[in-house]
């Protein structure tokens, strides 16, 4: 069950009701489509070749366990720094072992958020990637749950 917390005043947290769980479906028709074989520079422009090297069905590239896979929508800003913006998908395999520096989505007291994980020397806090935001200190009594660890951000460029 989800609860009003001051975290979340501060824009840490969304809420359950603000949650958008998706998952993949389960036999999805492959899309393949075409992969160039020759890489766009991002610096100084190059003749670019018309050359199509394979295709790239992108539930191949981003899905490696599909019964452990689902999707969500980021929102906030805490996670820039990461290259998560807000409105971006992200892709969290449930079956992948969170460990240190994992990108995760966690639950603290039934709030979901998505944060660095830290854990090391018998601590662990939770780091936003943005300087504006503090790091999340566990509290005596406070219930942590890992629920997936981020593996990719689905990130438009339209405005």
């Amino acid at each position: 069950m989800c609860r009003m917390s001051s975290f979340r005043r501060k824009g840490l947290y969304m809420s359950c009701e603000a949650l958008s769980l998706r998952r993949p479906v389960n036999q999805p028709e492959p899309l393949a489509l075409p992969l160039f074989a020759h890489p766009v520079r991002a610096g100084f422009p190059s003749p670019a070749d018309d050359y199509v090297c394979d295709a790239l069905d992108l539930n191949e590239h981003l899905i490696r366990h599909r019964e452990a896979t689902f999707f969500l929508r980021a929102k906030g800003h805490s996670m820039t720094g990461a290259g998560i913006q807000d409105g971006d998908l992200l892709v969290v395999d449930r079956s992948v072992n969170p460990g240190h520096r994992s990108i995760v989505i966690a639950v603290i007291d039934g709030e979901f958020t998505v944060k660095r994980l830290y854990k090391r020397a018998g601590r662990i806090r939770l780091l936003a990637e943005n300087p504006e935001y503090a790091p999340i200190e566990l509290q005596e009594g406070q219930e942590l749950q890992v629920w997936g660890v981020v593996t990719s951000v689905i990130h438009s460029l339209r405005p």
